[in-house]
């Protein structure tokens, strides 16, 4: 089957997204978010977020329906995120997409969730969108996740490279917002004020940058491709309290500029060095801090610098969203995978390199 009509379900954390494509050509792809319903909590509350999408679910997949100009009996398959996320909120998504599947006759794939991020790379509004390029690399940067992976099919060959061993770096954007007093969501509230201050006030740290030695040798050490942003959290505080104890006013946009100045300095840095040694010479950009300016501007310079080409979705499919799942069950469906079964569950840590579940 080579153009697929898949309806996608993605629950995995506070949106409720519902996609549907044909093949590479996105029909439809609606969102409903409960951000707002978390912001006094200053973070995602699992059990609000589940409540939510039981909600947003029945008017969501309803609209993009209408918007796609299909039924549900048209459609080939239904695809649902599996993994990995919040545990109750997969849970809302895929006992939806159970249910449709049972009613409508249609088979079920569950997919990997960070997967689907690079599947998203491949459809386009209003034509037929490009295969993937050979040699391709995904860097994966949101609350919840920051990875970079090699891509070698989207059906079946899919490594991790390196990942964060703490905070994501949205989690630390968000965390630091707070710190500085300036709300929830943290990712476009700093991007907003780093740009009234100065990236060069406060040398903040890299994490895992520093090379290790092994007697008089130099040796990468084993978190070559690795992220750490929780001691740079902790120097921003730090930095701050010294303000606050001498009684001076918090320089909160040059904090704000020095800390996103060393989070995607290292974001990037690192993600060309993994290209580079893994002989990879594309390079995907997505989740919900693919929307940060100072990150896009940089990873675009530094992959110019280093010949590797750089694709970044459109803002709405870099963020979570059912289009990307829609994206990943049609190159399953395409590839003649075989379909999931009725019984599968939740994997809130499902692997990256289990792409069907």
């Amino acid at each position: 089957m080579n153009e697929p009509l898949v309806l996608g379900i993605e629950t995995s954390c506070d949106e409720t997204g519902i996609g549907i494509v044909r093949g590479t050509r996105l029909l439809a792809n609606e969102v409903a978010s409960s951000m707002n319903e978390h912001v006094r909590f200053g973070g995602v509350i699992p059990e609000i977020a589940a409540r939510a999408h039981v909600e947003a679910f029945t008017p969501t997949l309803r609209k993009a329906l209408d918007t796609a100009g299909v039924e549900l009996r048209d459609v080939d398959a239904i695809a649902v995120t599996a993994g990995p996320g919040l545990a109750g909120a997969l849970m809302v998504g895929i006992s939806a997409a159970k249910g449709l599947a049972l009613a409508a006759g249609k088979p079920l794939y569950g997919v990997n969730h960070l997967v689907a991020h690079v599947a998203v790379a491949l459809v386009e509004d209003d034509a037929a969108g490009s295969p993937l390029a050979p040699n391709t690399a995904a860097l994966l940067v949101s609350g919840g996740h920051t990875e970079i992976l090699r891509i070698g099919s989207l059906t079946h060959d899919v490594e991790l490279i390196g990942s964060t061993i703490d905070d994501a770096a949205g989690e630390a954007y968000d965390k630091t917002a707070r710190l500085l007093g300036l709300g929830y969501p943290g990712g476009p509230a700093i991007d907003a004020a780093a740009r009234h201050g100065d990236p060069h006030a406060f040398r903040f740290p890299r994490g895992l940058t520093m090379p290790k030695f092994e007697g008089t040798a130099q040796s990468p050490g084993k978190h070559r491709h690795n992220w750490s942003f929780s001691g740079l959290k902790t120097a921003v505080a730090r930095a701050a309290e010294q303000f606050e104890a001498q009684g001076l006013a918090v320089p909160v946009a040059d904090l704000a500029a020095s800390f996103q100045e060393a989070v995607v300095d290292v974001l990037t840095a690192k993600a060309v060095r993994a290209c580079r040694e893994h002989g990879l010479t594309s390079l995907l950009l997505g989740g919900g801090v693919a929307a940060n300016s100072r990150l896009r501007e940089l990873l675009a310079q530094r992959c110019a610098d280093a010949g590797i080409e750089l694709t970044v979705p459109p803002i709405p499919l870099c963020t979570d969203n059912g289009a990307m799942v829609a994206a990943l069950g049609a190159q399953l469906v395409s590839a003649g995978a075989q379909a999931s079964s009725l019984e599968i569950a939740a994997d809130s840590s499902l692997p990256v390199e289990q792409i069907l579940r």
